[in-house]
């Protein structure tokens, strides 16, 4: 066989060199599947917001179109709705929200500086019985609040707490939420060590590591502990409903409840316009801290 007839034989059992065009369909049948899903994700992000949009929609139509229009288009529009619904309780409904504010600004308060010293106890101090004691607050994470009430409640009253924003408070101050403090202990656990150990050298004890070293460094952790708390405490129903009975000290979510009397009855277009300005601070809160909720979440461990 001569060096020719080698050399075509060689050629022909050479593997064939792909089509030109075969790059140019893979690009075309990743960009299908990116339109693909990003149509779904859109489209099932609006079953989600129409409730919402819905509610803002009915918010400025007149009352005999909020449940006779479905559209979130209104073809009439009525936003005396909201004026109506400021002065329509016993009180402007400025009161409660200033109310639901004094309520969330001390819960906020109260688990940033609780949470914080006791998730810097558990994941950076050495102690006698860590373990155990770390065991029974992640069990209280399995206990339904619904078990609680009623012995809280007898405790508040007791000490005639009922009808004032102490309860809702106070127990913020004493580490009460278990998952701020899961948090948190993630959190400082992946801070490498030799950041205390060089400032027990300089001579810094607990608190100066705690407050001048630790917290500074804690900004996603602890803007995720506040935006979850302001958004909790905020939208809490049941807590503010049992222990504030009084309208002056009412907040916003109890005070909807007053728009739907004893027969069902309701003024829908003032309770939608007002459950519309009770949500705005709840959007501003998440929408600024949206990059310290995404990175907090992320540096903590929790996927």
């Amino acid at each position: 066989m001569t060096v020719s007839e080698t050399t075509l034989l060689k050629a022909e059992d050479a593997p064939s060199p792909a089509p030109a065009s075969a790059p140019h369909r893979r690009r075309r049948t990743a960009r299908i599947r990116a339109i693909v899903k990003h149509v779904v994700l859109i489209a099932f992000g609006l079953v989600m917001l129409y409730p919402l949009l819905w509610m803002i929609a009915s918010s400025i139509k007149p009352d005999a179109l909020i449940f006779r229009e479905p559209s979130l288009i209104p073809t009439q529009t009525d936003f005396g709705h909201y004026a109506d619904g400021w002065n329509a309780l016993s009180h402007p409904f400025g009161v409660y929200l200033m109310n639901s504010a004094i309520v969330v600004l001390g819960a906020l308060l109260g688990n940033l500086v609780s949470c914080s010293m006791a998730a810097y106890a558990f994941a950076r101090l050495r102690f006698r019985g860590r373990a155990f004691f770390f065991g029974m607050m992640m069990v209280t994470l399995m206990v339904p609040i619904y078990v609680l009430i009623i012995p809280q409640y007898v405790m508040f009253s007791k000490i005639e707490w009922v009808n004032t924003f102490l309860p809702l408070i106070v127990p913020k101050f004493l580490a009460t939420d278990a998952f701020f403090i899961f948090l948190m202990i993630q959190f400082f656990r992946s801070l490498p060590t030799e950041l205390d150990e060089a400032a027990k050298i300089d001579g810094a004890g607990y608190w100066r590591i705690y407050f001048r070293i630790l917290l500074p460094i804690s900004l996603p952790a602890l803007a995720t502990t506040a935006i979850f708390t302001f958004i909790w405490t905020w939208n809490d129903f049941l807590g503010q409903l049992i222990y504030l009975t009084k309208p002056e000290l009412q907040t916003a979510p109890v005070a909807l409840r007053n728009y739907v009397d004893a027969t069902s009855g309701a003024s829908w277009g003032s309770l939608f316009a007002m459950s519309v300005v009770t949500l705005i601070p709840v959007f501003i809160v998440f929408l600024v801290g949206q990059r310290y909720l995404v990175k907090g979440i992320a540096t903590t461990g929790m996927k």
